[in-house]
């Protein structure tokens, strides 16, 4: 059966990083995507309010991830991808915070990935189509950061995943980069073709699919072995809200605001082997913390039934 995976955030802890990583084995996950994004976050970038965290250096950084890495061998949990902090560039941000997260965060992020012999990092794309006119333009600067990345990605053994997100414009949500399956393709192929290995990859996020009216069948079909990283996670269609699937209905009849047998019919029809990992931290949240181990064993049932349904015989 497909292995299930879910984020580290709101689960594993740097003070004692084994208890999270005991609890995800107890409740049946046998994956996590290590969410290294929590270290610089979002909100903090986006207002220029970075913190000193990847000012260490490799060794100091290796050092400190140490007990994760232990705790995580020690229970049987593989760490099969991780998220790198993002955004890697801000439009109206100092040319000092953003050379900062090209030149040392990012870098460092590929050490950490290698650290934990993970073999999957999340990127996302550069929002910049209405900063400089075109959705090739933005994809541009975005390949110039991928360049940057690549060589060490090869040497190292990783596939950085670039993923399909949203953008807000006018408080409405618009599609994003690497919305365009056949565009994504094409580059994805051009990359590996240039530096002869596995070097880029894709994460498929469901909630933000779901948010911009990508049909799900299609896309991932389109992708086939290029899909390595799933983010699955559901929402009602207008915020980007990380909660479990299913949770969400267009009617009251209860059928689902998200296409999750588009979803299943596209895993299966590219036979995809990989990890069904769930990012829905927000849930962790938003049920009392005494839940905390039942939620996360609802997540594992949801993940076996997709996986159920995927590796399903006939109806190919």
């Amino acid at each position: 059966m497909l292995k299930i995976g879910v984020q580290t955030r709101n689960i594993v802890n740097d003070e004692c990083p084994e208890r999270g990583f005991a609890l995800l084995k107890q409740t049946g996950f046998s994956c996590a995507d290590f969410s290294l994004n929590e270290y610089l976050r979002n909100k903090d970038i986006y207002q220029s309010n970075r913190n000193d965290f990847f000012d260490r250096s490799i060794s100091e950084l290796e050092n400190f991830f140490l007990p994760h890495k232990i705790g995580a061998r020690d229970v049987g949990i593989v760490i099969n991808q991780m998220h790198m902090p993002y955004p890697v560039y801000v439009p109206a941000g100092e040319k000092e915070l953003n050379d900062y997260l090209w030149q040392e965060m990012a870098p460092k992020s590929m050490h950490i990935c290698k650290f934990f012999e993970c073999p999957y990092i999340v990127v996302h794309g550069f929002k910049l189509a209405r900063f400089l006119g075109s959705e090739e333009a933005e994809w541009e600067q975005t390949k110039r950061f991928l360049d940057s990345l690549a060589p060490l990605a090869k040497e190292m053994g990783i596939t950085v995943c670039i993923e399909n997100l949203y953008d807000s414009v006018g408080g409405h949500l618009v599609e994003g980069p690497c919305c365009d399956v056949k565009k994504a393709v094409e580059r994805i192929d051009s990359f590996n073709d240039k530096y002869g290995a596995e070097v880029l990859g894709f994460c498929f996020d469901t909630g933000h699919a779901n948010l911009v009216g990508i049909d799900f069948e299609n896309f991932i079909t389109e992708l086939g072995p290029r899909l390595k990283v799933l983010h699955i996670h559901d929402n009602d269609g207008i915020g980007d809200l990380h909660q479990l699937p299913f949770t969400f209905t267009r009617t009251r009849e209860n059928k689902s605001s998200t296409d999750w047998d588009g979803f299943i019919r596209g895993l299966k029809a590219i036979h995809f082997n990989k990890v069904l990992s769930f990012e829905t931290a927000p849930v962790l949240t938003a049920f009392p913390n005494e839940l905390r181990s039942d939620v996360l064993g609802f997540i594992v049932k949801t993940g076996k039934y997709f996986a159920e349904k995927v590796e399903e015989k006939g109806n190919d």
